[in-house]
């Protein structure tokens, strides 16, 4: 598979126009990028867009904090989903996993996976800046055990982006049958060849255009 197949082209941004939005998406069609990784309200417009293509549609659900309740997140999902996306990064709740509730952190998740009920891919935002090995570890045990079908790693609207010993860590949690996606600071094609050198399979990032050409981007996130 080709480096462009594994990005998400992402634009996050609070204060993205519809100008921000139709030249990410101008950009993934160009560079055939896995799909464009936009705010829900932009997730109509970009469907519309890309109808016909190969590039995903894919939006945030409970972004960035992962802390609104569940049955918000599966509202969020099939308005998405309704509206044209075929993945979906959610963010879980990060204080129960900190806090030991499990069986809280998996039903959320699960509330999501049910939500998208095979029209869409989950990806669940572990958001790794914020947690210990072993809270990273539990996270990706839920989320696998949920039924999503990638694990990811940051919002990049925290403390910290992906990192390779992240990256490693969640992969040989999952095993090879689920996803791990790299986000968060990802700028460069070195640190997108690392992190697929540490078992990423997706690779989020805002600097899709300079990654294809070899050229380290000063932007965030």
């Amino acid at each position: 598979m080709s480096i462009a197949r594994m990005i998400d082209h992402t634009m996050l941004k609070a204060d993205a126009v519809q100008a921000d939005i139709a030249k990410l998406v101008e950009e993934a069609k160009q560079y055939q990028f896995a799909s464009v990784c936009v705010n829900p309200t932009w997730v109509a417009y970009c469907a519309e867009q890309l109808a016909g293509t190969e590039v995903k549609v894919c939006t945030v659900i409970g972004f960035p904090l992962g802390a609104s309740t569940s049955a918000v997140k599966a509202l969020e999902t099939q308005d998405a989903i309704a509206n044209g996306a075929t993945e979906v990064d959610m963010v879980i709740n990060i204080g129960e996993l900190k806090a030991g509730n499990d069986e809280f952190v998996l039903k959320d998740i699960e509330a999501v996976v049910k939500a998208a009920s095979g029209k869409a891919l989950v990806k669940v935002i572990i958001e790794t800046c914020l947690l210990t090995d072993e809270q990273k570890v539990r996270a990706c045990e839920l989320a696998v055990k949920a039924g999503a079908d990638f694990v990811k790693t940051s919002t990049g609207f925290s403390t910290g982006g992906a990192t390779r010993e992240d990256v490693a860590l969640m992969r040989k949690t999952v095993g090879q049958q689920t996803g791990v996606k790299a986000s968060g600071g990802v700028r460069s094609l070195e640190d997108v060849n690392n992190m697929i050198e540490a078992g990423a399979t997706r690779i989020g990032a805002s600097s899709g255009v300079s990654i294809m050409n070899g050229i380290t981007s000063t932007s965030s996130y």
